[in-house]
């Protein structure tokens, strides 16, 4: 298996992503009585619910090494080729991570071919591309964030597609995604918050570093 990516950024991903309550209370509401779930692409495990029956799957060995004593088991695998007879879950989860698989079309395949309901969190680039971060200080990253696929259209065009449910964003967000710290913007120069963001820790660390083009914010 090549190495994935979150062997690398991943070093110390519990430092500031731990899940959110709020949206793990939103994701065990759309699970239901689920009682056989699959993971995929399952990282530390953030958002895994305690009370039923889950299989975590991560490709990344850094990623697993960080999970919390008493998570689901692990397997080490891609979420394009799961190591899973057919419908062998009621339901998977995934998690963030879809566009970091290198087939997302033949991974969703895989996710149908598992399990007959599917639960999904997933980033609209477009909207994460104007934010303000960076679309005022850091335009190479938001070039970046437009050219990754799949959109959520994407998904909802290839998918047995039930329903969308918006994610709230709160200032207080635990989760350090991107958008996490918008109210608090001082955070966002710690090379850890940095480190932890996958847009950020994988961007070209000069454009990082260049901040603001000429006539844009300063």
């Amino acid at each position: 298996m090549a190495s994935p990516v979150y062997d690398t950024i991943g070093q110390d991903y519990t430092a500031h992503r731990r899940p959110d309550p709020r949206w793990a209370a939103l994701i065990a509401t759309e699970l239901g009585q689920t009682a056989r779930l699959l993971n995929v692409g399952a990282g530390t495990g953030s958002y895994e619910p305690a009370d039923r029956a889950v299989v975590a799957v991560e490709p990344s060995a850094v990623m697993i090494g960080q999970r919390p004593p008493g998570t689901a088991p692990a397997v080490r695998a891609s979420g394009t080729a799961l190591p899973v007879a057919d419908r062998a879950f009621d339901a998977v989860l995934a998690v963030l991570t879809i566009h970091h698989w290198g087939d997302w079309r033949a991974g969703l395949a895989e996710l149908c071919r598992v399990a007959p309901r599917r639960l999904l969190l997933t980033i609209d680039f477009e909207v994460h591309a104007r934010f303000w971060l960076l679309d005022d200080y850091l335009p190479e990253v938001a070039a970046a964030e437009r050219s990754l696929h799949p959109t959520p259209a994407e998904i909802a065009a290839t998918l047995p597609h039930t329903r969308t449910v918006d994610l709230p964003l709160p200032p207080d967000l635990a989760d350090g995604v991107l958008g996490s710290f918008w109210r608090r913007p001082e955070a966002y120069l710690d090379p850890v918050v940095r480190a932890n963001t996958s847009p950020l820790a994988l961007a070209d660390p000069a454009h990082v570093a260049a901040g603001p083009p000429p006539g844009r914010a300063g």
